[in-house]
């Protein structure tokens, strides 16, 4: 992953994340799949100038050095990440990560986060990168679909600070049980919502916590700690929705 950063690129898994890719702003270089799916590959290429590198799938395995079973690989180029200014100008839902390092989580998070409508990601210094091969794949390729921006290490927690002047209501959520429902967040409908989660395991922050405006928790049974990180966003997203 850092040999692919440093070398402007990134790699994307699959049909449907490759549909996803040909589909978005990102520019392509090229392809690299399995015989098998050469005819497939050309089809969903059409007549772009991108070309495509084919070799049998056992053969395209041990030179990709990845063990997969989709046979298609595309390779796209990395281009600079907007400033959290231009994703946030017009939005009225946020996702706000903070150190969510779960590849997994975070495919599921810009799942949720597409299906539900969230119009941009902030991402905190330590949150993975969302073009990581297997989250672009658990996103269905909708982390290529959601624009994201990433704050920098010296502008964390400020950015909370900086949503909240430019009209976001910061909303954490937590398992604390001193914490405000998530019905009475859908009750009061702010306007523009900034909805920030932690990491499953260590959560957020205090500072991350003493920046905000509220925080929320989902109400569940005695007993239960808290729900995956990807959960609890799909479930306070939906409610945001009038869904829940």
């Amino acid at each position: 992953m850092a040999l692919e950063r440093q070398r402007g690129i990134f790699t994307v898994e699959g049909r449907l994340s490759i549909e996803a890719l040909l589909a978005s702003p990102y520019r392509v270089r090229s392809l690299f799949v399995a015989t098998e799916h050469a005819a497939r590959a050309a089809a969903l290429v059409g007549d772009r100038p991108i070309p495509i590198y084919t070799m049998p799938a056992q053969e395209m395995e041990q030179v990709s050095g990845v063990h997969f079973h989709r046979g298609m690989l595309a390779v796209a180029e990395r281009p600079p990440l907007p400033s959290v200014a231009e994703v946030v100008e017009g939005a009225r839902t946020l996702l706000v990560l903070e150190g969510v390092g779960d590849h997994e989580n975070m495919g599921a998070l810009f799942r949720n986060a597409a299906a539900f409508g969230v119009d941009a990601v902030i991402l905190d210094p330590r949150t993975t990168d969302p073009l990581y091969r297997r989250t672009t794949r658990v996103s269905l390729g909708h982390v290529l679909r959601v624009p994201f921006a990433r704050v920098a290490p010296e502008g964390w927690p400020a950015a909370l600070h900086d949503l909240r002047e430019r009209g976001f209501t910061t909303v954490a959520l937590t398992p604390d049980p001193a914490a405000e429902t998530l019905g009475q967040l859908v009750r009061d409908a702010p306007e523009r919502l900034a909805l920030l989660l932690g990491a499953e395991g260590p959560g957020l922050t205090e500072a991350a916590m003493a920046a905000v405006d509220r925080r929320v928790r989902i109400p569940m049974e005695p007993g239960v700690d808290s729900l995956n990180v990807a959960t609890a966003a799909a479930i306070a997203l939906a409610a945001r929705r009038g869904l829940g």
